[in-house]
Parts: structure tokens; C-alpha cells; sequence
């Protein structure tokens, strides 16, 4: 089989993409082999340096911070996907007094690093009388920018639908925002759902950079703990576990994504089930 853009191998190419395969998996476990032996070396893995872990009240703190986190996330994620959801739909506006304003504000918000943002509403906003939390400052900032984002996401999902759906919805004498709500949004969003998710993971990372601005997050908590003497500055091993904790939220953001796409699949397949059937009965009533 052959498409346009992409030639079956042939038996010599075959032997060559393997070979290549086969030495890029040496070269990598390589790396890491050298890597863990480094860590080995220094002692990193030795008892002394994981002696934290054992203690209930550090188990606690790590807990709270990885709460932290997670309200930071979950609040961001909300207030950026209305937000998206909003700009989105101003931008695709017939209103010039809507769509005009909506773009500004998205392409403000998107070019303006999340680092800048933090930093202007936590350490400059109280130097004109408006103070905020750490964790304001955080979702706000996270809202914004994320927001913008998604609010392209949104836009190019709804115009990547061909136009037939909309003329048809109109032809049936829809408004535009049932056209919006009930037919190209439901479309849309089974497109869209993985650049959705994975902005969503890029928010989950985000929360990060709250150690900048005193928000007791997991990094935050990591940086303190790894500073500690009396553990042995343990920075290698507490990094270790908070990335292996980062990494299970980002696959656990992953399978959700999986999930609601099987779903949509299957009640994607129960609707054209249901219409096959109603044609049926149709064309036996019609008999």
C-alpha cells in the first residue's frame, strides 16, 4: 500500500530503519545509564538522602503542596475554558464591536508571557493600592494567558467545520447561537478534545512558576526541601519524586482524554444506530 505523500519502504530501507531504530534505542539507554551512574556515584541513591521521606509531617507538607497545586490547576482550567469559550465566541462575532475587542484582548494576552503576568499581579498591582494573594495572582494569570489560548483553539475548531452544517442549521431556522451551542460546538469539540487536553497539561506545568511569586506550591516546597542540611541537601531525590508526581497528573490528565474520546465514539455510534433504524421504519411504513 502507498498513499501521495508516503512510499512503502522497500526491503533495503526496511534493514535501515531498524538499524537506525536499534542504535537510537542504544544511544538513549546509554544516556541514561550514564545518568543513573552519575546519580549512583555522588550518592543520591544512597540512604541518607531519602531519609525525608520517611517522616509523617514532610509527607503531610508534600501533600498540602501537591493540593496547592491541584486547586491552582483545577481553578485555572475552569475560569481559561469559559474564558476561551467567550472570547472565542466574541471573536466569531458578526459584530465589529465584538469581534474587534475580543481579538485585542486575545492577542494580548497570548503574547505576554505567563512570567510577566505573575510578576505585574502580585509584586506591581500592590504599588497602586490593589493587593492579591499568591494564589489569585496564579489562577488569574493562568487564566489569562491559557484562555487566550484556548480561545484559538475553540475558533479554529468551529471554522474547521465545513459550512454545510451551519447553512443547514439555518436553513431550518436556527438562530445563531443554537447553531453555535447545539450543532458545531458538539462537532467541534470531539476535534479539538486532544489540543484541549494538552493545553490543559501545559496549565498543569504552569502552576510552576507560583514559586516565583511565594505560592506554596509543589516546586516551591521541593526547592525548600532540597535546601535542607540536616537531610543532606537532598535536591536530586526530592526533584525525583516531584516529577514522578507531575508525571502521573499529566498521564492521569491523558487518560481522561482517552475516555471522553471512547465515549463520544460510542455515543457517536448509538446516534447513527438510532438514524439507520428510524430509516427503516420509515421505508417499512412507506412499503
Amino acid at each position: 500500500m502507498s498513499s501521495v505523500l508516503f512510499d512503502v519502504p522497500g526491503p533495503k530501507a526496511r534493514i535501515r530503519h531498524r538499524l537506525l531504530a536499534v542504535v537510537g534505542v542504544v544511544v538513549v539507554v546509554g544516556i541514561v545509564g550514564f545518568v543513573a551512574y552519575r546519580f549512583y556515584d555522588t550518592g543520591q541513591f544512597d540512604a541518607k538522602k531519602w531519609d525525608w521521606i520517611q517522616y509523617t509531617t514532610i509527607q503531610q507538607d508534600l501533600l498540602t503542596a501537591l493540593m496547592n497545586t491541584l486547586q491552582a490547576f483545577a481553578a485555572g482550567a475552569v475560569l481559561a475554558l469559559l474564558f476561551g469559550a467567550v472570547f472565542a465566541a466574541g471573536r466569531l462575532s458578526e459584530h465589529a464591536w465584538l469581534r474587534g475587542p475580543s481579538m485585542v484582548i486575545v492577542e494580548f494576552f497570548r503574547a505576554v508571557p505567563l512570567v510577566i503576568m505573575l510578576f505585574f499581579f502580585y509584586y506591581g498591582l500592590p504599588t497602586v493600592g490593589i493587593k492579591m494573594s499568591p494564589f489569585a495572582a496564579v489562577v488569574l494569570g493562568l487564566t489569562l494567558y491559557n484562555g487566550s489560548v484556548l480561545a484559538e483553539i475553540f475558533r479554529a475548531g468551529i471554522l474547521s467545520l465545513p459550512r454545510g452544517q451551519s447553512e443547514a442549521a439555518y436553513a431550518l431556522g436556527m438562530r445563531k447561537t443554537q447553531v453555535m451551542i447545539q450543532v458545531l460546538l458538539p462537532q467541534a469539540l470531539r476535534a479539538m478534545l486532544p489540543t484541549i487536553i494538552s493545553q490543559l497539561v501545559v496549565l498543569l506545568k504552569d502552576t510552576a512558576l507560583g514559586f516565583l511569586i511565594t505560592y506554596e506550591e509543589l516546586l516551591r516546597y521541593a526547592g525548600f526541601l532540597g535546601g535542607k542540611f540536616e537531610f543532606g541537601r537532598p535536591l536530586i531525590p526530592v526533584s525525583i519524586v516531584v516529577a514522578f508526581m507531575y508525571i502521573a497528573m499529566c498521564l492521569l490528565l491523558t487518560a481522561l482524554a482517552r475516555y471522553l474520546e471512547k465515549r463520544n465514539r460510542r455515543s457517536k455510534k448509538h446516534v447513527e444506530l438510532d438514524d439507520t433504524g428510524k430509516t427503516e421504519a420509515v421505508a417499512l411504513a412507506a412499503d
